[in-house]
């Protein structure tokens, strides 16, 4: 005779087991949303066609595709580089290499920005691979903030777009620095891990292999981080088009607001680390100082970074950490032009 105690409840009609919604229907993930948005803009074009051939549609469109194109190889980049930590690298090697001391781990980490040459959009799941893997997120926060602005393509770059001044080459290495490393000791200070999203704390699955775990995060950061890249873009490309250039250069005189605005600037713009050098050389009408914040700030806060960020650890850490690193990389800019420029 069967035990009753080991019957299960009768469960309502039409209640579903756990595990096993055959007919639930899952939200549209970012792949999806993003097909779904190019159909529409495909099958716009067919009752649009006159609106879409204005020329302030026309810049909109080019900027968007310029910052998206701009980066996606450095996107794509960043997501195999946080897929390998995740699948291949041992917690126990990173443990390593890094301090133990948060106090010392993040100038290391800052300093380890000028190895790998990459935009932005790479650093942002880099570094999240790299909590993910144990590391102290304030050493995974600075090298996010200093590879894409320290790195040698970077720096190349920057010699090329100023010749004849190698000293802002040197004002933009000791400032981007500057500001990474406070920025990690402000977090290892007074951050807090509920403001991380805890999804970034990623493990494998247990039994899966190496390629197994490398696929999966990959794909998921790549959909993930691209779904918010592109919301960052349309952003950008909408205020660089809706701003008026004449009021640019009505602000680059005014005292107290000359490195402050090309600082905004670069957080509208949203200009690839590897090209922004070329851009601050164009703002002729500001000084020195003020196009070397645009080049600080622009590769840690930016609208796209803003919105890559909030995508891979939350918003309530986005924000507070955009204003506070906004905040520090204007005051170093400002400190190394007065010094060194």
């Amino acid at each position: 005779m069967t035990d009753q105690s080991t019957i299960a409840p009768d469960r309502p009609s039409g209640a579903e087991t756990p595990g096993r919604r055959t007919g639930a229907r899952r939200p549209p993930g970012s792949l999806e949303l993003l097909v779904a948005g190019m159909a529409v803009l495909l099958a716009g074009q067919y009752w649009a066609g006159d609106w879409l051939d204005t020329p302030g549609v026309e810049a909109w469109a080019t900027v968007f595709v310029a910052i998206c194109v701009q980066a996606l190889p450095f996107l794509v980049l960043g997501t195999l580089l946080s897929a390998v930590i995740t699948a291949l690298v041992p917690a126990s090697f990173l443990e390593r290499a890094l301090p133990k001391r948060p106090a010392l781990a993040v100038p290391v980490a800052g300093l380890a920005g000028a190895v790998l040459p990459g935009c932005e959009c790479a650093s942002v799941p880099v570094a999240d691979g790299l909590i993910a893997r144990g590391v102290a997120p304030a050493a995974a926060l600075a090298f996010l903030l200093s590879a894409p602005a320290i790195n040698p393509v970077v720096l190349t770059a920057t010699a090329v777009a100023f010749p004849g001044r190698p000293e802002m080459v040197l004002a933009r290495f000791a400032a981007s620095l500057a500001t990474a490393v406070v920025v990690g000791w402000l977090w290892a200070r007074f951050g807090r891990p509920e403001w991380l999203r805890p999804s970034v704390r990623r493990t494998q699955p247990a039994g899966a292999g190496r390629w197994t775990a490398f696929r999966a995060a990959f794909a998921h950061e790549f959909l993930h981080a691209g779904g918010f890249l592109v919301v960052g873009g349309i952003t950008a490309a909408t205020l660089n088009v809706v701003v008026p250039r004449q009021l640019l250069g009505g602000l680059a005189h005014l005292p107290g607001l000359s490195v402050l605005v090309p600082a905004l600037l670069a957080v509208v713009l949203a200009v690839c680390s590897e090209a922004d050098a070329f851009v601050a050389a164009s703002l002729s009408a500001f000084p020195l100082a003020a196009r070397l914040a645009f080049m600080v700030v622009g590769p840690m806060v930016d609208v796209k970074l803003v919105a890559m960020q909030a995508g891979t650890f939350g918003w309530s850490f986005a924000w507070r950490f955009s204003s506070t690193t906004f905040t520090v990389a204007v005051a170093a800019s400002a400190l190394a032009g007065w010094w060194l420029l």
